[in-house]
């Protein structure tokens, strides 16, 4: 059991259990596992700006923010206009022997053919697709939730598979990727950057920002209610 550090931190207690009987549903909606560790805790009634700690690993479980949903989607709807504009605009422009090349992602994508073609696809999907669509999916559910009304239809499947398409959504990898390979391929050619490529930097602060702002058991005890 974690003890309370300082006065924005709310510590989490473990659950009532006895070897003889199981605990009743009701204290089941109550319990919260730590996405690290698996620990189980009773949710504490979290105020806003406080932040619940795991007491085995430390990971913050639970931190409200007033507002949070407007941030969220403002943030959500900012990347998706980045990923469109990086994806048309020319990621970079390569100087060598007296040739000019620029190309876009979405040029590179299409410029493979026969085993490549579906290596092109899979980078597509990953840095494109999927990304946008669970910051589609994000928007679905919080905008029936800041608007204080009832959760959209499939909401919770649709948060659900918000939550599952994380792992699969790199764009900010292939951001940090692409700024090693051009550091390597800056000593064969001169490498200029384009504007995806400042775009898709910008992106990664926003991306991070946004997983920090985002309190997933609120949007979960929101979509109960």
């Amino acid at each position: 059991m974690s003890e309370k550090k300082d006065q924005n931190q709310a510590p989490m207690t473990t659950p009532q259990t006895s070897t003889q009987h199981s605990p009743v549903p009701a204290d089941l909606e109550r319990l919260i596992a730590c996405p690290n560790c698996d620990a189980l805790y009773t949710a504490p009634n979290v105020a806003s700006q406080d932040k619940a700690f795991c007491g085995r690993c430390h990971t913050v479980l639970i931190a409200p923010r007033r507002k949070a949903g407007k941030q969220l989607i403002a943030l959500a709807l900012t990347v998706l206009i980045l990923i469109t504009a990086a994806t048309l605009f020319p990621f970079l422009a390569i100087d060598a022997g007296g040739m000019h090349q620029e190309a876009s992602i979405l040029q590179t994508a299409f410029a493979f053919e026969g085993a490549l073609l579906g290596l092109s696809i899979a980078v597509m999907m990953f840095i494109v697709v999927i990304p946008m669509l669970r910051l589609i999916l994000l928007i679905y559910v919080l905008t029936p939730i800041i608007r204080d009304r009832p959760p959209a239809r499939l909401a919770k499947p649709a948060f659900r598979l918000s939550e599952a398409l994380n792992p699969w959504s790199m764009a900010e990898i292939f951001a940090l990727g692409c700024a090693v390979a051009l550091v390597k391929l800056s000593d064969l050619a001169q490498v200029q950057f384009g504007p995806a490529a400042w775009l898709f930097a910008i992106l990664v602060v926003i991306v991070v920002v946004t997983d920090s702002l985002m309190c997933r058991y609120s949007i979960w005890k929101s979509l109960d209610q």
